[in-house]
């Protein structure tokens, strides 16, 4: 057994080097289709993180007092408030606590607010409702209370927002698994032209009694490797584009939409195992749907 496997890892190598333009050409051919997934990934990734940000901060109702009312005013607001039908939950946020949220959204740019005379944020009460469908009943019985300077909520951007993640979804799974049969087409083409150049030895060989998976073996090692080569090729080139992407626009997107992208380091953990397992089984299938003309399966 270990010597069918030294055996089949020696010649695979050996087919490398013989055919290496056009192992080349799949190794091209899969580090380009990795590359296009796995923007597609980030988008995807990045997109989904969007919307539950967006869901988890805009699936509430902010109401602004007006300045006149009085502490104990905001606090039987509070409580009525929390008494309405569909209300999880109303939480109280005073004018400093309010201007410490700013500017720790700010960042490093937070300092800008130190300088201010006066707190120009209003009080206000976050409400939080059961279920988003309650959102516009609830406004409906809140806007009837006094002391209300204005209700900010976000039912129809949040529903929008998720609308069209999901067909981002979909559409990027569909075109990844377009992508994936090509490259395996493109793989098994390769492949091929190696069995062609070797057809007489492999009808030798199963003259005097190889088996199918001895013969198989140095090709299915090979389209391994190829596999392997592209992986590793893309991830490495994806790792530099999103260090870069998240670099310049995370620090931005964070002070001005107070949203992040997903850190480097853990997305790029897990596209190596995607890569990998992506670029092993598209250039091993690649290479035992080349053999199937040429053996008994």
């Amino acid at each position: 057994m270990f010597r069918a496997i030294g055996y089949s890892i020696k010649q695979a190598f050996k087919q490398l080097v013989r055919n290496k333009n056009m192992c080349t050409a799949s190794i091209f051919s899969i580090t380009s289709m990795l590359l296009i997934l796995g923007l597609f990934f980030i988008l995807i990734v990045n997109i989904s993180l969007l919307a539950q940000t967006t869901q988890s901060q805009f699936d509430s109702i902010q109401v602004y007092i007006k300045d006149e009312v009085s502490e104990e005013g905001i606090y039987e607001m509070r409580n009525k408030f929390e008494r309405l039908s569909g209300v999880k939950e109303a939480t109280i946020i005073n004018k400093e606590q309010a201007l410490k949220i700013m500017k720790s959204r700010w960042g490093d740019n937070g300092y800008l607010l130190e300088g201010l005379e006066d707190n120009p944020l209003p009080n206000s009460i976050v409400i939080k409702v059961e279920n988003l469908e309650d959102a516009d009943a609830v406004v409906t019985r809140i806007r009837a209370s006094e002391g209300i300077e204005d209700i900010k909520y976000y039912k129809s951007i949040v529903e929008k927002l998720l609308n069209i993640t999901s067909f981002i979804q979909l559409a990027g799974m569909i075109i990844i698994i377009i992508l994936v049969i090509i490259s395996i087409v493109i793989v098994a083409n390769t492949v091929k032209l190696t069995v062609t150049a070797r057809e007489r030895e492999i009808s030798i060989m199963k003259y005097i009694g190889a088996t199918n998976w001895f013969i198989r073996g140095p090709f299915f090692v090979e389209g391994i490797i190829i596999g392997l080569i592209g992986s590793g090729v893309s991830v490495a080139i994806m790792s530099f584009i999103y260090k870069k992407i998240v670099g310049a626009f995370t620090q931005q997107a964070f002070v001005m939409f107070s949203i992040s992208m997903v850190p480097h380091g853990f997305l790029i953990s897990n596209l190596v195992w995607i890569f990998i397992s992506l670029g092993v089984g598209i250039g091993s299938l690649g290479s035992i749907l080349s053999m199937r003309k040429f053996l008994d399966t």
